[in-house]
């Protein structure tokens, strides 16, 4: 059996730019002879807590692909994503909060939620039929675009899992969970994206997907093989891969073999590799999630009437403070102003600014340029906090509540 695999450092955004640069001209054979064909990226935007959180896919992965793209005369690109059904229950935009509307609309290319897409169904277990984007199967060219970052009930949540975002809309979503790893992988069977570009850059570790801890890896890893790819992802992470459900059941079918064991038992990770702590839960959150007690939470959750106490904002705040909820669902949006810069407390010459924008600005000179989407991830990475935020936080207080300080020392 014949592997493919790249494992590449990266930090800066100039370093993400050669090393998309490197992985699109590797797998160029993929691409489509058609300029006009249907080309669609798949990110993970799973929260409004942004990449430097270690949540969702970094935003200048994704301008560097499409900057590849776009320089090989594609024109027909799409950015889509079925964002968590939580946000998508309470009528928030995750994909406006983490700025992918502007970075889409910077590069010309379309943005959907596939939350509200056409359906195509597909098979689940015990004879449920659940319903896929047709955006996922129709596409020319489908790259996933998976962060790499732990899952509480998954163990690790890499190019596999990220493909339940293709799922149209929560009532789809939740039928997953009957069956969690083995619909993960029947969503899989039918959803078969031809390049998978994990974003290492800043993982996620301990209680993922949502409420884990920041992990500044450094690594973009690509290839066709998804199954590869994210046994390749748990070695980076030091994570038993027993313990990531979805490669279990693989190895257990057959899937997952001796040969993929040995091609990533043979790869150089020397300085790359890490020890993640593991999503272990509260002890609250350990009960419910039991196998043995699941279904019967599942079946109170499904309720018309829990529905409706999870869409009050103190029943929610109280599963977030829980554990029960990973995230937290604030409906007052940012009013972002513009960016500020206090000269004497910036460390010139420091760079981190210019090394975390997608659109590699020269910064802080082209602070509040025109080409700004306001993803504030200068102002998030600054050491010395001489980028100032101008506006009302909005949702993005909670952020700066949870990880404002990691994140600073973190990237």
């Amino acid at each position: 059996m014949s592997f493919s695999l790249i494992v590449n450092r990266a930090y800066t955004t100039d370093e993400i730019n050669n090393c998309v640069k490197t992985i699109i001209g590797r797998y160029s054979a993929i691409l489509p002879v058609d300029k006009d064909a249907a080309v669609v990226l798949k990110p993970n935007l799973n929260s409004n807590m942004n990449a430097l959180t270690g949540n969702t896919t970094d935003l200048r992965l994704l301008a560097a692909v499409l900057e590849q793209l776009k320089q090989r005369g594609y024109k027909n690109i799409t950015i889509a994503e079925g964002t968590n059904s939580g946000y998508y229950r309470n009528n928030i935009s995750v994909i406006s909060r983490l700025m992918v509307d502007k970075l889409a609309e910077y590069y010309g290319v379309r943005v959907i939620d596939l939350n509200y897409s056409e359906k195509v169904d597909i098979p689940f277990e015990n004879a449920i039929q659940a319903s896929i984007a047709s955006q996922c199967l129709q596409a020319d060219l489908l790259i996933n675009m998976p962060k790499l970052k732990t899952h509480f009930e998954m163990g690790m949540s890499v190019c596999l899992k990220n493909l339940m975002g293709c799922l149209v809309g929560q009532e789809n979503k939740k039928k997953t969970h009957k069956s969690l790893a083995r619909n993960i992988l029947n969503i899989n069977k039918r959803v078969k994206p031809q390049l998978h570009i994990v974003d290492g850059l800043i993982a996620m570790e301990g209680l993922g997907p949502s409420r884990g801890t920041p992990v500044r890896t450094g690594v973009v890893i690509a290839g066709t093989d998804p199954t590869l790819i994210d046994l390749t992802c748990a070695r980076i992470a030091g994570f038993d891969y027993r313990k990531v459900k979805t490669l279990k059941l693989l190895e257990r079918d057959g899937q997952l073999t001796k040969d993929h064991h040995e091609y990533v038992d043979s790869l150089d990770l020397s300085g790359i590799t890490k020890t993640f702590a593991e999503p272990k839960a509260n002890p609250l959150v350990s009960f419910i999630h039991s196998p043995k007690r699941q279904r019967y939470f599942l079946a109170v959750r499904n309720t018309a009437f829990f529905n409706y106490l999870c869409s009050t904002k103190l029943f929610g705040y109280m599963l977030f403070k829980s554990g029960l909820r990973q995230d937290n669902f604030i409906k007052e949006e940012m009013v972002f102003e513009g960016l500020g810069l206090d000269k004497d407390k910036c460390k010139q010459g420091c760079n981190k600014c210019t090394d975390y924008c997608p659109l590699a600005l020269k910064l802080p000179e082209e602070l509040n340029s025109e080409k700004c989407i306001g993803c504030l991830y200068c102002f998030l990475v600054c050491p010395a906090k001489a980028i100032e935020f101008k506006g009302k936080p909005g949702f993005m207080a909670e952020q700066l509540r949870q990880y404002d300080e990691i994140t600073r020392k973190t990237t």
